[in-house]
């Protein structure tokens, strides 16, 4: 016979797991950067923001909590909806560095909101919610992607570049292995579209992966127009 828990045992176990949850602990961030021709030059299009295009730079997709294994937590702590108050005085440096290209158009709100309730909540143990977009914003700053590449003599001309080039030119550039993530343009041309860098859970300093996303990328890459 099962036994029959009142709706407040049920409650209290709930309440525990939810704490469980937030307190969970993670190994490292993947922070993440896009390449905004990549995202655009793909079947669902892209719009750009209510400020206008943005600059032919990479963007930030998000700072995410994750595990040694390659597994990760998301949407930890319900209670922890997005707030732009806490946040005011780095909208103008998120438009520029973090802007949302998903349609419709927008300012960008319910993306950072996204970001923030899926990967931001499980990091809280470390980064509260002003520290997490603040310490993102300043990842931004220390891995400049596009000048790396450029040193190395790849450039966003459409041109076609070998995957290995690329890579090897972000570990120079930054000291660590890159994750590098392709998507495919109606030509089926594999394009360079998303960089993962690794950092420590304080997400301060850059370290090696303990683990890389799978990269999706054939040995020839297309850095395209944007």
């Amino acid at each position: 016979m099962k036994p029959n828990f009142s709706f407040l045992s049920k409650l209290l176990i709930l309440q525990y797991l939810s704490v469980l949850c937030i307190s969970q602990e993670f190994d490292f961030f993947y922070f993440v950067q896009q390449w905004p021709g990549a995202y655009c030059d793909t079947k669902q299009s892209c719009c750009y923001p209510k400020t206008g295009k943005p600059a032919a730079d990479f963007s930030i997709h998000g700072l995410w909590p994750n595990f040694k294994d390659g597994s990760w937590p998301s949407n930890c702590d319900p209670d922890s909806v997005f707030d732009k108050s806490q946040i005011s005085d780095l909208i103008s440096n998120m438009e520029k560095d973090w802007p949302s290209l998903s349609c419709p158009s927008s300012n960008g709100m319910r993306f950072w909101s996204h970001e923030w309730e899926k990967h931001g909540t499980c990091a809280e143990s470390e980064l509260d919610q002003r520290e997490y977009f603040e310490t993102t914003l300043k990842l931004k700053q220390k891995v400049n992607l596009l000048r790396i590449l450029k040193n190395a003599g790849i450039e966003p001309d459409d041109e076609i570049y070998t995957l290995e080039r690329v890579t090897e030119a972000i570990k120079k550039g930054t000291g660590f292995t890159p994750g590098i993530e392709c998507n495919r343009d109606s030509a089926r041309n594999s394009q360079l579209y998303q960089v993962y860098m690794c950092v420590d859970t304080s997400g301060s300093n850059l370290i090696e992966c303990p683990v890389l996303p799978r990269s999706r990328c054939g040995e020839q890459i297309q850095f395209p127009k944007f």
